[in-house]
């Protein structure tokens, strides 16, 4: 018996692929309209936007309002006009600032500082970044005029005592450098108004001496080892801004309500389980942020919408925890990443004080290896 052949009449087969197709064009519309419509889109659009606008330096703030990206060609156009102004007037400020007053001085090629540098005693503001300068002269004790002492991401690893002897200083930046300690004769700058120590990664206590700076009103000690908030910083009467994040505190004094005119709190990245019933008692706190993911106990108040406060609380992503496997990237140091998580704050927290944002924020902070 032979086999059966099954013959189909070739314009039947042609009517359905020429269907097929048709579905499938009309599927294809449907789908470029749908991803036209969704926010995936729009999303790419304006990352690709916010790129061109980082290519070309333009501020976020000029571009992002209350957390909506403005996407506009023109607005581009008048941002980058704006941009170029800015720039010009940063040129002309520094023009003004490399004045007989003002010492700047960079670069790796700097072991230490120039030795006609003692000389000029009239100077009243130092800038000294990103060199290999470890130590500070003790013959700084000539220059009285001393305002600003701006000295981060050096390697220094000790500040003389002679340093108690600028009277007049009112700014010392000492941060990312490798200070083990701070000499109790700061306590003799008593003008001084701003005190940044952050990461230096093993500084563990200041002196009890520094209570006698009255006149503080910014201090930020973040990425170091501090298990508990130094008794001279409780004793500043004046003091706004207190960053004390990213180190090993595990809780809170009581008489943390002796800091009366604090008004931003930052103490995420540390070991807390609860906050005291004396953070009510900071009438003008205005904005606190804490690691949410060991927090267990916290005031009711705090939350409370009618307050002014910005509770926000950041949940750490577990990423951050994970090892890069490719031992060919380079492996970032600590300081480079504790410098690049005060930038990504500092942004987040700019951003937030021009949101209106509820009294309890809870943020995800997500740590990437690139």
């Amino acid at each position: 018996m032979g086999h059966k052949v099954v013959v189909f009449d070739i314009s039947v087969v042609r009517a359905l692929w020429e269907t097929r197709v048709k579905k499938h064009k009309a599927w294809q519309k449907k789908e470029a309209e749908r991803l036209e419509k969704s926010a995936l889109e729009k999303i790419k659009e304006e990352w690709e936007f916010v790129a061109e606008c980082r290519r070309k330096g333009v501020p976020q703030a000029e571009y992002c309002k209350n957390g909506f990206v403005d996407t506009s060609t023109r607005l581009l156009e008048r941002i980058e006009r704006n941009s170029v102004a800015r720039q010009s007037a940063r040129v002309k400020d520094r023009g003004k600032r490399s004045n007989p007053f003002v010492f700047e001085l960079s670069g790796t090629q700097w072991k230490e500082l120039p030795d006609s540098l003692k000389e000029q005693t009239h100077l009243k503001e130092w800038h000294i970044h990103n060199t290999l300068i470890q130590i500070i002269p003790t013959y700084i004790e000539l220059f009285h005029s001393m305002k600003i002492l701006d000295l981060p991401k050096n390697q220094i690893t000790c500040l003389p005592p002679e340093i108690g002897r600028l009277k007049n200083l009112k700014e010392l930046n000492v941060s990312f450098n490798h200070l083990k300690s701070i000499p109790p004769e700061l306590g003799d700058c008593e003008n001084l108004e701003r005190l940044d120590c952050s990461g230096n990664l093993d500084l563990m206590e200041l002196p009890f001496e520094l209570s006698n700076l009255k006149q503080v009103t910014f201090v930020d000690i973040s990425a170091n080892k501090f298990s508990s908030v130094p008794i001279c910083v409780l004793r500043m009467c004046r003091l706004q801004w207190l960053d004390i994040s990213s180190n090993d505190l595990t809780d809170l004094p009581q008489d943390i309500d002796r800091l009366e005119e604090l008004q931003g709190f930052l103490l995420y990245k540390n070991k807390l389980t609860y906050l005291p019933q004396a953070m009510l008692n900071l009438k003008k706190l205005t904005l606190l942020v804490v690691s949410g993911d060991d927090l267990v106990e916290l005031p009711t108040a705090l939350c409370d919408a009618s307050t002014p406060l910005k509770f926000v609380s950041l949940l750490d992503n577990p990423i951050d925890k994970t090892r890069c496997q490719d031992t060919d990237d380079t492996v970032e140091s600590e300081q480079d990443r504790q410098h690049f998580d005060k930038e990504f704050m500092k942004a987040y927290i700019e951003d937030l004080k021009e949101r209106a944002v509820p009294s309890y924020t809870a943020k995800v902070s997500f740590s990437l290896q690139l």
